[in-house]
């Protein structure tokens, strides 16, 4: 009986190879270097704002770009951590980043009522559909990185998992293209640059859970 046991064991262990242990390390820094090659991008290709290229950017560009970036930071880690799951994690972090984000929209919304001017049309349409595109565009590659990261681990709630890994990919898409973007108008940063979080957002909740499974 011991005999066969031990049979039976083998014969399940026996084409097992061993696995690299995922580190929380390799995972945000991969994230961050997607972010860094966004940024280079932004700068040799399409050139970055006057305001950043003299060393006095504007504060209202300062404020968005560095709630977008916590954002994005908040959310990679979290999702970076819900790859590897263990007992006594937590995942709520990101949600305070998420509220003092929401802010910009907030604001955008009392300023375009008070203005009666939401920047929907027109010329400010089309530069604000070129900051949306774009913001998604660049977050893709932070999006790549984080979906492979959760395919090679066992996050417990996939949808949770894909809502976030948007969220970073379009805080940290539009985070890069803001260096580009000469606009510091609240209206069109809250509506525009928020929008781009929001889509990213909902695409990561629709297609990461189609893509990962375990």
């Amino acid at each position: 009986m011991n005999r066969d046991t031990d049979a039976l064991i083998g014969e399940l262990v026996g084409n097992l190879q061993p696995v690299r242990p995922m580190k929380f390390s390799t995972g945000l820094g991969l994230t961050l270097a997607g972010l860094v090659a966004m940024l280079a991008i932004v700068g040799a290709i399409l050139g970055l704002r006057p305001d950043v290229l003299t060393g006095d950017p504007s504060p209202i560009f300062v404020l968005a770009s560095g709630l977008f970036f916590l954002l994005g930071l908040a959310a990679s880690v979290t999702v970076v951590t819900m790859g590897r799951p263990r007992v006594g994690s937590d995942h709520d972090g990101w949600k305070w980043a998420a509220a003092m984000t929401a802010l910009l929209p907030l604001a955008a919304i009392v300023s375009g009522i008070e203005r009666s001017q939401f920047g929907l049309t027109g010329a400010a349409a089309a530069s604000g559909m070129d900051c949306l595109t774009m913001g998604i565009a660049f977050g893709l590659a932070t999006f790549g990185v984080l979906v492979m990261w959760l395919r090679k681990g066992a996050p417990t709630s996939p949808e949770r998992a894909g809502l976030l890994a948007g969220v970073a990919a379009g805080s940290f898409g539009i985070f890069a293209f803001s260096f580009h973007c000469p606009l510091n108008d609240i209206v069109h940063i809250g509506i525009w640059h928020g929008g781009a979080v929001v889509i990213s957002a909902l695409i990561g909740r629709i297609a990461v859970p189609r893509i990962v499974r375990w």
